[in-house]
């Protein structure tokens, strides 16, 4: 099993900043895995944000590149959110795919509005 427990999320004014935290526990510790990053606007489909390797390799949607940064500190990811806009408001979650399961965090919300 794996468990996977985000927080960060909140309110912030257009240009502003917030950092997301996914921390992993259980049966993926100590072995080699991708962790993703997924949001879900209201009312829209979940779509995919970032994702990075085991080996430290990271994958950015158009949408955020250049913008958000992925950083890993053993079992914990961040996702460090700079100059947010209004489109960015949604529920985020990570997502690791181990053993053949998909797991996904609870979920943090995320709004950007003045």
């Amino acid at each position: 099993q794996v468990q996977l427990v985000e927080s960060g999320g909140g309110l912030v004014q257009p240009g502003g900043s917030l950092r997301l935290s996914c921390e992993a526990s259980g049966s993926i510790i100590g072995s080699s895995y991708t962790m993703n990053w997924y949001r879900q606007p209201l009312g829209k489909a979940r779509e995919f944000i970032t994702a990075t390797t085991g080996d430290g390799i990271t994958y950015y949607d158009d949408s955020v590149k250049g913008r958000f940064t992925v950083s890993r500190d053993n079992a914990k990811v961040y996702l460090q959110m700079n100059n947010l806009k209004p489109e960015d408001t949604a529920v985020y979650y990570c997502y690791v795919r181990h053993g053949d399961r998909n797991y996904w965090g609870q979920g943090t919300q995320v709004t950007v509005s003045s």
